[in-house]
């Protein structure tokens, strides 16, 4: 497929370079076409690089070939990325006063704008007129990202993850003209990992999660537009790009940046294998094994439910207070006394989430694996979902259920 990127003047620019990637290691052709302000950011070298084409901005340029018609012309797809301010507005207006614009009045397939900007300029009414001026004659233009700017600032106008724009791209040119960004606008925290107790300095009470499943929901997430806040406990896997990590060692010290996190946040999922137990004293010296003495007693206390307490939290909160959709994780065997679905009831039941993930767990299963094979009950009471396949395919399901689920009804509902 033959693509134009137009990369505008923002300093986004640089996520752009993934991007680029994306597309050609999918096998397009892409043909790079800056603005001249965002080569200030990201010079036409990069551009040419990873392109392996050649760069211009400049409708004079080789004019042989009338590139500023015959661009536009044999593009199968346009993406623009960062869509600033600036560049909607002369879109939205018709104007052709370099490279860039005159591709796009040439335009006969498929265009999708990324925009990014100061949450100000995002909102303000010119802006908002010249998108939807574009949506009306076609062109698909996601909303942007809400997260940290340039500077201190957060809000709405962060650039979508290079990921989640390729997705978005992909789909347009699939012919899904009603496609979105399901979670755009909307803050995810995820728990993901293993919590570890110390017993002394050098030993810890732990689990065998490695924190796979958590960090393919991140990811998941965030190509569906969320701003990801992942807490983040041992994991055997580093943290995927694009998320604020949040990293904690003990339960006590997940329940504290859990709760604080729910504050800001629309969904709240608690993946992380949460250690039931700690030991009632932690020594401050390793704890020695010796001939001439007996050998240790460790005495355990239980640990705090984070889950239980984020419900109360959010169902006992002030008007006005954000209102989470909240997700467990249940990691459940058989025993005598029911089998995994019974177990995981009853837990739905007693912790009062709005969905519950239920893992099958043992030797060999889910912990550490690539694989996973879930059902997802809900508070409401609505038929399990299954799902499985690799740890990815099972996060694509549960974070789209999670969108259908704030799409249709109140977490207190």
């Amino acid at each position: 497929m033959r693509i134009v990127l137009g990369v505008g003047g923002g300093i986004a620019a640089y996520k752009v370079a993934s991007l680029l990637r994306l597309f050609t290691e999918a096998g397009h052709n892409v043909t790079v076409i800056p603005t001249e302000a965002s080569t200030r950011f990201v010079g036409t070298a990069t551009w040419e690089a990873l392109s392996g084409n050649p760069v211009s901005n400049s409708v004079f340029d080789d004019v042989h070939q009338v590139n500023h018609v015959r661009l536009g012309h044999e593009a199968d797809l346009i993406v623009i990325a960062p869509a600033t301010a600036d560049l909607l507005a002369k879109a939205a207006t018709g104007q052709a006063g370099d490279l860039l614009t005159n591709t796009l009045l040439m335009a006969r397939g498929p265009v999708l704008f990324a925009p990014a900007m100061h949450t100000e300029m995002w909102q303000h009414a010119a802006t908002r007129a010249n998108v939807e001026t574009l949506r009306s004659r076609g062109a698909a233009v996601l909303e942007p990202a809400s997260g940290r700017l340039t500077g201190a600032d957060s809000g709405p106008g962060r650039l979508p993850e290079p990921e989640a724009i390729f997705d978005a791209a992909m789909a347009l040119v699939q012919g899904q003209s009603d496609f979105q960004l399901p979670l755009a606008g909307r803050t995810v925290t995820i728990s993901a990992g293993g919590t570890r107790e110390p017993l002394d300095p050098v030993r810890f009470l732990g689990n065998r999660s490695s924190g796979k499943q958590g960090v393919a929901l991140a990811v998941a997430a965030r190509n569906a537009g969320a701003t990801v806040r992942l807490l983040a406990a041992h994991m055997d896997v580093p943290p995927p790009a694009g998320v604020e990590v949040v990293p904690v060692e003990t339960a006590l010290q997940l329940r504290e940046a859990a709760l604080a996190a729910a504050a800001d946040s629309d969904v709240v999922i608690m993946s992380a294998a949460v250690a039931d137990f700690r030991p009632a004293a932690v020594s401050d010296t390793k704890i020695k094994k010796r001939d001439d003495r007996e050998d240790p007693v460790i005495t355990l206390v239980r640990n705090p439910d984070i889950l239980h307490e984020l419900v109360d939290l959010r169902n006992s909160a002030a008007p006005g207070r954000r209102q989470q959709l909240i997700v467990g994780f249940a990691a459940e065997t058989g025993d005598s006394d029911g089998d995994v679905l019974a177990h995981a009831r009853a837990k739905l039941q007693r912790k009062g989430c709005d969905l519950l993930v239920v893992n099958h767990v043992g030797t060999d299963k889910v912990f550490g694996q690539d694989t996973n094979s879930v059902v997802i009950l809900a508070r409401s009471g609505s038929e399990p979902q299954e799902a499985s396949g690799t740890k990815t395919e099972v996060s694509a399901a549960i974070i789209s259920r999670i969108s259908a689920e704030l799409n249709s009804v109140s977490p207190r509902a």
